[in-house]
């Protein structure tokens, strides 16, 4: 029998949750602590069809989540009267059903509030406009747990670029090396390595986490009780 080879490097071994505590821990908002992900599909489906008769399958919206909405729709224009146009047409569709399809993902509020009670620093960063961000935040009862809410008006440069990371540790005057950024797509996972902070994934958004892993996360969160051990 030959003698089994050996791989030629080791396999690297990613704990589902941090050894090392944080004293910040930054949050992407939708599909990370609110269930947003079918009001953002719909939105988008509603759009392509009011402006060009056909909706896109829903794999190429997923792709771009946390992205900011004119990155998405300039797949299929480069005109910026029609991007602006189809931004609007989003966000009236988006503020109408928001209430009705968009809720906390069960077990998320009461670990962020864990996290709040042990003195852990804690933000939002996120590509939403602020009015969305902090609508989203409220219906879902998060208001008031976060000492900084970075949102798309806030910078110029969005996800996957770290500025909207180092806004955040800016603010709040928090250093790298005792912050991890928690997202659910590769897009926080790239923005939060690229702005020198440790980096976490969590499994219950809409990207699989085969696709997460080609982004090499720090840490997994399995469940949303994982969350409360980030300290």
């Amino acid at each position: 029998m030959a003698p089994q080879r050996l791989p030629s490097e080791p396999v690297r071994y990613i704990p589902s949750v941090p050894r090392k505590h944080f004293s910040t821990v930054l949050f992407d908002l939708d599909g990370t602590l609110i269930d947003s992900t079918e009001l953002i599909l719909s939105s988008y489906r509603h759009t392509l069809e009011t402006h060009r008769g056909v909706a896109p399958a829903d794999d190429v919206w997923i792709a771009g989540l946390g992205t900011p909405l004119w990155v998405q729709f300039k797949k299929f224009t480069n005109d910026p009267a029609e991007i602006d146009a189809m931004v609007a047409t989003y966000r009236d569709h988006n503020r109408e059903h928001h209430d009705a399809m968009v809720q906390e993902f069960p077990g998320v509020l009461e670990a962020v509030g864990q996290l709040r009670d042990r003195g852990t620093r804690l933000g939002i960063v996120t590509s939403k406009k602020r009015h969305g961000a902090e609508r989203g935040l409220t219906l879902c009862g998060f208001d008031g747990l976060f000492d900084v809410v970075v949102t798309a008006d806030d910078v110029e440069r969005h996800k996957p670029n770290p500025e909207p990371v180092v806004r955040a540790l800016e603010r709040l005057g928090s250093r790298t090396t005792d912050t991890i950024f928690v997202g659910d797509s590769p897009h926080d996972i790239d923005a939060g390595r690229g702005a020198g902070v440790a980096t976490g994934a969590v499994l219950w958004g809409p990207f699989p986490r085969r696709t997460l892993e080609e982004h090499q996360p720090d840490h997994w969160i399995a469940e949303p009780a994982d969350l409360s051990k980030l300290r």
